[in-house]
């Protein structure tokens, strides 16, 4: 179309140069219509060349430097080898359960080369044009702890296989693109910063318009084209480890499992307690090997554990699932870019006293401090005791009164709002070091630069709680807090389902139907019943943060 009103005008000019087209008439419509394709052309030229320059989508990775697992390199490139197709040109590890090849070959996908603590000087000296070089290889860290080396190899046969098709240059340019019109219209939508915003987003807008009409029209034969890559990569990777490959697929769909279930239940509460498990990977794990132990269809997968594991191939494993276990908190989260004095690692270990004991008693507390304020205040000589944080308070407050329920979930979730909008206004202008500063030690800068300004979190867990289920979890809570108080109890950690209360050692899963029939209900009998017999004294004031 751009070119419709060149053709156009070549035609008039040809025309009027062989005596065909003479005339005023035809002379005025020869200008309008070159005057016409010049500035579409112009356009054209603009629009193409802000959408080579659009900065393409990169994913959040923890690079892997081939110093720190020269052992996963070799054997990446070993299976390369075995495929007859060119080798990844790095590998880096991201905190989900799958596994890419990504093109980074884009000047703004490279990494930061400056040494300065300026952003800005260090990204200057990035390269200018398109490098030359192979995709990426992305890896979920999950897979590298739970999956055994001949297991990870047979899983990342197909992938590898997919850098041959990547290396031919129609698929490489149609790919790019692809990439570049998505770049251009997302960089549409961010916002323009400065004076005459408005007037400044108006190109970009125009870009965006186009670069979405261009992508709407060529989606159907880019996902044609991926897929038939896809199908080529695969029946390139049947002659690698075949067999193995359909075992490791069951491997893949437990890791996903328990990965989720560990992020939901156990990784979440610390981290909305401003902590963050460094140890994600290894308590992969261990929630999967509890999973064995209790699913009897999981039976087996733990005598897996005895053959070496993938993430031996790296030579400090500590520091990649460190790596890996901050930057599933950024993206999950929302959490601060580097570890601080209100965003420190915590131990698997040090969780239950340091996450598990102190999320009861802030919820405990919190639940208080509601209830104080929807409680009248009372007379000088009222004693005093009637505002101890005990949990009987809490209990004849539910107890048997209609609509108490709904009106203290409402205040509990006032109260939790406020905390988190202070905590996220926190997080923006607190001290959390220049955007785009390195990662954590030996992971070297990311080009996605997910510790910069980007809006994060880019994948919540989970959708907001309800009313209702605040209030039972600080119910919860608050029994808790009682029985390690009065009865003896302790906190603890269950790999599948999170924070735990012990008693005598073994973990009691039977408060929520209690809790639930007293929140919901007004029935306080079954709550009473359990207290009773594990022993808490529901008149003894609880210790709170």
């Amino acid at each position: 179309m751009a070119i419709l009103p060149a053709a156009v005008a070549v035609v008039l000019l040809v025309a009027g140069a062989q005596g065909l087209a003479v005339g005023s008439g035809w002379d005025t419509a020869r200008w309008a219509v070159t005057v016409c394709a010049v500035v579409v052309l112009l356009l054209a030229a603009a629009v193409a060349v802000a959408i080579v320059r659009a900065r393409p989508a990169i994913s959040p990775t923890v690079p892997l430097p081939e110093k720190a697992a020269p052992d996963l390199y070799r054997l990446v490139r070993d299976l390369a080898d075995r495929l007859g197709v060119p080798a990844p040109s790095a590998i880096a590890l991201t905190p989900d359960c799958d596994s890419w090849l990504e093109d980074r070959t884009h000047p703004s996908a490279q990494p930061l080369a400056g040494t300065g603590p300026e952003t800005a000087a260090r990204a200057a000296a990035r390269p200018r044009r398109r490098v030359q070089a192979a995709p990426v290889l992305v890896i979920g860290s999950p897979f590298l702890w739970w999956m055994r080396v001949a297991e990870l190899r047979a899983v990342l046969a197909p992938v590898v296989a997919g850098t041959g098709p990547s290396a031919h240059p129609d698929i490489a340019a149609a790919r790019r693109f692809v990439r570049g019109l998505d770049g251009a219209v997302a960089d549409a939508a961010a916002p323009v910063p400065g004076p005459l915003a408005g007037v400044r987003r108006v190109p970009r807008a125009f870009v965006g318009w186009i670069a979405g009409l261009l992508l709407r029209s060529c989606r159907g034969h880019a996902a044609e084209m991926e897929r038939s890559v896809a199908a080529a990569a695969s029946v390139r990777a049947q002659g690698v480890d075949y067999g193995l490959r359909i075992v490791a697929q069951e491997q893949v769909g437990l890791a996903y499992a328990g990965w989720d279930r560990l992020l939901t239940r156990v990784a979440l509460p610390a981290w909305r307690m401003g902590r963050w498990p460094s140890r994600l990977d290894a308590g992969v794990v261990a929630a999967l090997t509890e999973l064995s132990r209790r699913d009897r269809l999981a039976d087996g997968f733990a005598s897996r554990l005895g053959e070496r594991p993938a993430c031996d191939l790296l030579e400090e494993p500590g520091a990649a699932d460190e790596a890996a276990s901050l930057l599933a908190a950024r993206l999950f989260h929302g959490g601060p870019a580097r570890p601080g004095p209100d965003w420190s690692p915590v131990d698997w270990q040090q969780y239950p006293e340091e996450v598990v004991d102190r999320k009861w008693r802030a919820e405990a507390a919190r639940l208080h401090r509601v209830l104080d304020s929807m409680t009248p205040a009372p007379a000088p000589a009222a004693e005093p005791a009637m505002a101890a944080p005990t949990l009987a308070r809490v209990v004849e407050h539910l107890a048997g009164r209609t609509g108490v329920g709904e009106e203290l979930a409402a205040g509990i979730s006032a109260a939790v709002a406020r905390e988190e909008a202070a905590a996220r206004q926190h997080r923006a202008v607190g001290p959390s070091g220049p955007a785009g500063a390195p990662a954590a030690a030996g992971t070297g800068g990311d080009v996605r630069d997910p510790w910069g300004p980007d809006p994060l979190p880019l994948f919540p867990l989970q959708p907001p709680r309800t009313g209702t289920e605040l209030l039972a979890d600080h119910v919860v809570a608050m029994v808790c807090c009682a029985a390690v108080d009065t009865a003896g109890a302790a906190p603890g950690l269950d790999w599948l389902d999170g924070p735990a209360l012990l008693i005598d050692g073994e973990r009691r899963a039977d408060l929520s139907s209690p809790v639930l029939s007293l929140v919901e209900d007004g029935d306080a009998e079954p709550l009473r019943t359990w207290l009773v017999s594990i022993g808490v004294r529901t008149d003894k004031p609880v210790r709170l943060v």
